[in-house]
Parts: structure tokens; sequence; C-alpha cells
């Protein structure tokens, strides 16, 4: 088999040149009018937004909106988008494509809130209480009365933050809003993106300057972005982000960087689940929504995971009305977006096409059918990738029903049990040192914006460690299934005050395992240990986010956290694992490990070893029905 970098890299170019003709073949500019705007909101804040109807007055039809922060080039009058809406299928079949900047970014009025908290209640006639709801509200409203040939009828989309924008308009929602698709959505930052059950994804440090500056004018180019080049006058090595992280040292340090970040202040100022990050989550406002909703997510997604899971549970328990469904595929970050062909995460082949389907057979039927009337929706509840056996599944509802979930145990020398936890009183001990933590990629990889790669990666690097708990099974006799949610339920005793706790699931290839053309020319993958799902919980947080404690030295107590949703069968031949450490850097900030109030003030001096023992009643549950408290 031909492999290597060099032919994945020529595979995803040839790829891209498809869809690189393909958009030539069909030009906007040709098909498509082009108008600016500037919408008046309840309180008088005018939003820009950019309108493209079809040049076909013949007809008439619905708006499809995208609401974003990341602004809505190209902004000159005589320039067009290379493409519309969310994929090239849709915008050939004719819709009124809006485009919006929120409010306090780029051409829009107003002042910018990272996650603006939803304010119960939509009532046109309050003119001094706004929100995302509030603003798209006010612009589907404009845009009835003020955009010729349409239907009447409204959708939304949006990836990632956009996805936010697109989640935080289903509550008191316009009646004309009937299909919704929130994508890669943020539901709650301190669980997703800048926050992982509490702890800081210090990965993200270059993300800051994106959400941490206000404009002092209306402006169609970037107005941030100083603190990047305060980074490089740090003259650390930038190609290592490993080396460049412990070299910053203490993430105190990381203050005199963003002194005049204000997202920034709100990390150091709010490093508990308080008032402030509650009022940002979204979640508990997702009620009373009765139109059509498709949330989509990546398997494979390393900033926005929860979101979309728990937008879609949420939705399902608490809006009996809504036609309400989930998309679940191998893709990283928006991935589904995108027509490249193949489909690989890292160094794992997943097929091809992938996301070409998901777009002709999954999106554009939804889309099409509430709110053209057009075709059938045959859709399922729930449109499950198999990330084992590479295969689309579908569900009538999500996480599946099983009557006895999926119980793993550890035992005497390393062994993993399934069915079962350990009787024997049995203890796993390792030494946790935050001055030497554990690398989060098998590789060398220089700064980046947000992490990605790592979410498919060997893990071999880390089963070597002594300060890595490594549990296996025996070779598989048979495809073995984990679906649904999962529990980690540990029991723990430590030396010091406090520790983070990650736990990941792993699944470990045979010797034999061939190579596939996303196989780069130094990865072997006889033996590959492929990171399937993982999760960090920092444990001051074990009883409330909003009330962190310390631990005792030397006593046992409960550590139970969630790790997202899994779909993934371990194939006849491969091994389950399961590794369970406390440091991932610099994924995941360092915990110093001694307890202190504001982990994001600690001195160096605070940074100590802690002797972590893992007792053998601990357990790892698949399949259950678990109720999170994020509270």
């Amino acid at each position: 088999m031909i492999r290597g970098t060099l032919f994945f890299t020529f595979f995803l170019f040839c790829s891209t040149l498809i869809g690189q003709d393909f958009y030539e073949k069909y030009s906007v500019r040709e098909h498509y009018d082009k108008a600016e705007y500037r919408i008046p909101m309840r309180d008088g804040t005018k939003l820009y937004t950019i309108v493209y109807t079809p040049k076909d007055k013949d007809k008439q039809y619905p708006f499809l909106m995208m609401r974003t922060c990341y602004g809505i080039r190209p902004y000159r009058e005589n320039q067009y988008r290379k493409s519309l809406g969310p994929s090239s299928y849709l915008m050939r079949k004719g819709y009124i494509f809006v485009y919006q900047d929120v409010r306090g970014r780029y051409m829009s009025e107003g002042t910018f809130d990272n996650m603006r908290p939803h304010i119960t209640g939509n009532d046109p006639k309050n003119k001094n209480e706004i929100d995302e709801s509030s603003d798209t509200y006010d612009t589907i409203d404009w845009l009835l009365k003020n955009i010729e040939n349409h239907n009447g009828r409204v959708g939304q989309w949006g990836i990632s933050y956009p996805g936010f924008y697109t989640a935080a308009a289903l509550p008191e929602a316009h009646p004309a809003l009937k299909a919704s698709s929130p994508q890669a959505p943020i539901s709650d930052f301190f669980f997703d993106d800048f926050h992982h059950m509490g702890a800081f994804l210090q990965s993200y440090l270059k993300a800051f300057p994106v959400f941490g500056h206000q404009k002092d004018k209306l402006t169609t180019q970037r107005w941030y972005g100083w603190e990047s080049n305060k980074l490089k006058s740090l003259e650390f090595n930038e190609d290592n982000a490993y080396e460049f992280h412990m070299q910053l040292g203490p993430v105190k340090n990381i203050s005199k960087i963003y002194d005049k970040n204000f997202f920034w202040k709100q990390m150091v100022d709010h490093p508990n689940y308080d008032e402030f990050w509650q009022a940002r989550s979204i979640l508990p406002h997702l009620e009373k929504v009765d139109h059509a909703v498709m949330t989509v997510g990546g398997w494979f997604d390393a900033e926005d995971l929860y979101g979309p899971l728990n937008i879609y549970k949420k939705l399902e328990n608490d809006n009996p009305k809504a036609k309400n469904m989930i998309v679940m595929g191998p893709w990283s970050h928006g991935d589904w977006a995108r027509k490249r062909g193949v489909q690989a995460v890292n160094h794992i082949w997943f097929g091809e096409g992938i996301s070409e389907f998901y777009q002709r057979k999954i999106e554009m039927p939804f889309f099409e059918y509430y709110l053209k009337d057009e075709g059938e929706i045959k859709l399922p509840e729930a449109y499950m990738f198999d990330t084992g056996n590479k295969k689309w599944k579908t569900f009538e509802v999500w996480p599946p029903i099983r009557n006895n979930p999926v119980v793993i145990g550890f035992a005497k020398n390393n062994k993993l049990l399934i069915g079962k936890t350990s009787t024997s009183d049995i203890s796993f001990i390792y030494e946790s040192n935050p001055h030497n933590p554990v690398p989060y990629r098998s590789e060398v990889v220089g700064l980046t914006f947000t992490p990605r790669s790592f979410m498919t990666d060997d893990q071999r690097h880390a089963s070597k460690r002594k300060d890595v708990l490594t549990f296996q099974t025996e070779a598989l006799t048979d495809d073995f299934v984990l679906a649904g949610e999962i529990l980690a339920d540990l029991k723990v005793m430590i030396s010091t005050t406090d520790a983070d706790f990650i736990v990941k699931i792993i699944d470990v290839y045979p010797d034999n395992e061939p190579a596939t053309i996303a196989t780069p020319s130094h990865v072997e993958m006889g033996g590959y240990q492929q990171l399937v799902r993982h999760e960090v919980f920092r444990g001051r947080f074990r009883k409330s986010f909003s009330k962190p404690e310390p631990f005792v030295p030397g006593k046992i107590e409960e550590v139970k956290f969630p790790l997202q949703d899994i779909l993934h069968t371990f194939k006849k031949g491969h091994r389950l694992m399961i590794q369970i450490h406390s440091t991932w850097f610099p994924y995941i900030d360092r915990n110093p490990q001694k307890y202190v109030p504001n982990i994001y003030k600690a001195d160096e001096s605070d940074f100590v070893k802690s002797k972590i023992s893992i007792l053998g009643s601990s357990k790892i549950i698949i399949g259950g029905d678990f109720k999170f408290d994020p509270k």
C-alpha cells in the first residue's frame, strides 16, 4: 500500500481541487444579488447584515441565516462570497442567505459580550433588555418586512461560536423560525472550549486576543492581536509547545501578557462555576422550543464536544413538541462543512465521502423539508458514526437504552475487567509531578490556536511513563461495542490537597495493523494506541463546581465525573485500554496539587509532587443513565 504524508497531502490536494472546481462551476455573482443593511434592534443598536437573494424572482425562497462574531467578509459591495450557506448543495437549491455581525463585532454597533447571558422572556416592547435571542428575533422580524420574494420561513445554522448563536435563538424564537441547526455549538464556557470540568485549557492561550478586546469603531479589519507579538517577544521556542509553556511558568504569568484582555481577566476573577459562568450557559434556557432542530457535532472535536451532546439532550428532555435530532460523525471541529473526499483525524482514516454524504443526505433534506416542504423527511432521531467499525448507525433514541450498563474494573497486573470490578483490596499508585507533566501529544508540535489532532493520537508515549496508570484487556475474541454515556467513578487517596484526574479510553490495534493513506511514514500502526475518548476533572470540584474543597491528605475520597458520549466498536483482535494520570500538558494547565483558592494566581512555590492512589474499587461505567449537575 502506498503510504506516507506526501501521498496523503496529494490526496487532500486533489480533493480540494475537486471542491474548488465544483464551486467555480457555480458563480455566486451570477445567481445571487448582494445587499447590505444596518438592521435596528429594539434598543436602537444597528447590526450589520449582508443578504444574498436569488436573481430568479419567479419563486419565493426561505431565509437561511448565520450570525457570527468572526466577520462576514467580503464587506465591499462589489465582492461576493465564493459559496453560500452550509453547503454548495443548498446554495444551488436557492435560499435567501443572511449573514450578520453580532453586537460589538466588525461592522455592527454595540458592545461584545462572550456568551452573552440569556434573559428569560422576549417581549419586543421591552427596549432595555437584550440577548442573542432578542437580536435574532428582531432581525427575523425586519427581514420578513423588508426583503421581497420570501416564503415566510426562516432557518438558521452556525458552526462553533455561530453554533452558540444558533442555539441561543431557540428559546423565545420568532414564529417564522422553522428549522435550526446548531453545529459544534458552545453551550457553557466552563465545560467547553476554555475549560473542561473546571480545568483551564492552557493550549487555548493564543485564542484569547480574539475574544478579549472591544473595538473602538466600526471596522472590516481585525483590531486585536497585539498579544501575539508579545508572546513572540518572550523568545521561547514556539516550535515546541510543551517547552514553550513550561518556560512560561505558572499561568499567573499570562496575566502579564494579557493585562488588557478583558476575557482573560474574567477567567482569573472567576476560577469557579459562580454566577458569572452560570449565567452564560444556554442549557437552562432551552425550553418551549417547538420547531425542527438538528444538532451536529464531531466525535473528535477538541473544541466543542460537550455542547452538541448536551444541547441535544436538553432539548430532547424538556421540549416534547420539538422535532429534535442529532448527528455525530468522525470529524474534527467543523470538518462536516468541508469537501475533502477522504476523512481522517490525525493518523486515523475513517473513510471517503463522509462529509459529502452528510451534506447531501442529512443536512440538505432537513432544510429542504422544513423550509420548503420539499422531499420527504426520513431522518432518524440520531445519525451516529461508529468510529471503530467506521460505519453510520441510526438510533431512535440517544443515548441508546440498555438494561445492563457495561462496567469496567481494574485488577492486578494492570488488567481490565469487563463486566465486574475488582474484589481485592488493591490500589494503584503513581507520583504526579507538575514540574514534569505528561505531554498531551505523541509528537513535538508548535503553538496552535486551539488543539485538534491529539483527539485520535497514539498513546504509546504515555503508557511508557511511570506517572501514567495503564490497564488493558487481552486481545478481544469478538467485536466489543461501547455506546452511550460514560461515567468515571474513582476512589482515590492523595498525599496533597488537590489534584487533577485524566481518564482516557484507548483502542489498541493488533501488531499486524496495516498502514492507511492517512499514516505518516514515521508512524507504525501495529500496536497503535488510539485515543477514543477522554476527560479531565479538577479534583477540587468533586463535590461542587461552585464551591471547591481541598482534599484531606491520606483520606479516601470519591471522584465522579462524566466523559462525553461514545460510539465505538473495539474490533476482534484489538484491545481495550484505559489510562489514568494527573497531568496532560500543555493541553491542560498544571494543577499545583497544593490547594490554593485561585490557580490562576498560584506561585511557582505552590507546585508540589503528589502521591496518588487509585483504589481497585474504582470503575468506569458505559451506557448508564447519568444525571450531571454542573453546579
